[in-house]
């Protein structure tokens, strides 16, 4: 297996820091944000029936997908009003595949934007940040490209200094919300000055497809937009005294095709193995006791886990492999049920829901992405 950790964890363990620890980073803030449109389970089942299905048989298996995923609701940026000729999901002639890449591309520099902004201003709020303190941003995303881009845009929109240095993590998929928080902590460690805003968006409802396959249905059933942000700094954390330990990473072997994303002629299309679960709860307990092991714990001594729902089974693969109770994956479940996955945005809106439920002490996030890549951040709250 291939392990990669930050070189401020490689530095510590070896000047013989306690189970490798290092000087935690605050975060002096957060935000997560949804867009005003909203699709219930019955309108996107109704939308994705008309959009895909062309027999009976068809329409029973888009409404079976539809209630296994548990989504009761949905943030969506583009228009969904399926009658009206400025319809997104309805542009070209019936049995199309839809919009094209370019299409959903100006979407998407069209509307990331605002969305990033929202969570953005949320965050700087709660941190008491003023937006020239803000010295390094960092962004991701994995559902659209523009430049110049969303960074460039949350300088304007948030009053941030055209001195801000920027960092931008693209396409990394679901797990990229800890790509960025790594990227963000070893900036904020540079100095006790540095305030970093670390801003993750995705609009996974871009990426709709007209198709019955299984690497259509099941990314369509899953899939919605959010946006969220953190302000991480060397202070004590705000938030809740959330603090941000350390980060793990690990590529899973023989499974780069397990999952794939990649950029068609119709939007960005998922390819989804079947194994995936099955590899997640044969690979994730080993890796996740050995991250937490480098700070001195185990899984009993973590509080509460924000656990990246890809979907039911992936919460249910990663309370198995680490042999946690079912109601240790309730909040990856309530933020799967009223906002659907919004890719590496999710991760984020989980932990906020931890912390909303009053969870104090170490907090264990992890999510999945193509390679099959598992990414693991230790929180602790206070």
């Amino acid at each position: 297996m291939t392990r990669h950790h930050d070189s401020n964890e490689r530095n510590a363990a070896a000047s013989g820091l306690q189970g490798g620890r290092v000087r935690p980073v605050g975060v002096l803030g957060a935000g997560c944000a949804v867009p005003e449109g909203r699709l219930s389970a019955g309108a996107f089942e109704e939308m994705a029936v008309r959009l895909c299905a062309g027999t009976d048989r068809e329409r029973g298996l888009v409404s079976a997908v539809v209630r296994r995923s548990g989504i009761t609701e949905r943030g969506i940026s583009v228009s969904v009003g399926l009658d009206g000729a400025a319809s997104f999901y309805t542009r070209g002639e019936k049995g199309s595949r839809g919009p094209s890449t370019a299409e959903r591309m100006e979407e998407f520099e069209r509307l990331a934007p605002a969305l990033a902004s929202a969570a953005g201003r949320k965050a700087l709020a709660e941190a008491a940040a003023a937006p020239g303190a803000i010295t390094h941003l960092v962004t991701a995303s994995c559902t659209g490209f523009s430049s110049p881009g969303v960074d460039l845009r949350l300088l304007e929109d948030l009053g941030l200094s055209a001195d801000t240095a920027r960092v931008h993590v693209g396409f990394m998929g679901c797990h990229g919300a800890v790509n960025a928080c790594r990227a963000g902590r070893a900036l904020a460690l540079e100095s006790p000055q540095v305030r970093v805003l670390v801003v993750v968006v995705e609009l996974c409802a871009l990426h709709f497809q007209y198709g019955m396959g299984r690497d259509e249905l099941l990314p369509n059933t899953l899939f919605a937009d959010g946006a969220a942000a953190l302000v991480l700094g060397q202070e004590a954390g705000g938030g809740g005294g959330l603090e941000l330990l350390g980060t793990a990473s690990r590529v899973i072997p023989q499974s780069a095709g397990a999952m794939t994303w990649r950029i068609g002629n119709t939007g960005f299309r998922m390819t989804l193995d079947s194994r995936v679960p099955d590899l997640i709860g044969a690979h994730a307990g080993g890796f996740v006791r050995e991250a937490l092991a480098e700070h001195g714990l185990a899984p009993e001594d973590v509080a509460g886990w924000a656990i990246h729902p890809g979907g039911p089974r992936v919460v249910e693969s990663v309370l198995g492999a680490l042999g946690l109770p079912n109601e240790a994956g309730d909040a990856a479940r309530t933020v799967l049920r009223r906002r659907g996955n919004m890719s590496s945005a999710t991760l984020l809106f989980v932990l906020e829901e931890l912390l909303r439920r009053g969870t104090r002490g170490p907090v264990g996030a992890l999510a999945f992405g193509p390679g099959l890549t598992a990414e693991f951040a230790l929180f602790r709250a206070r």
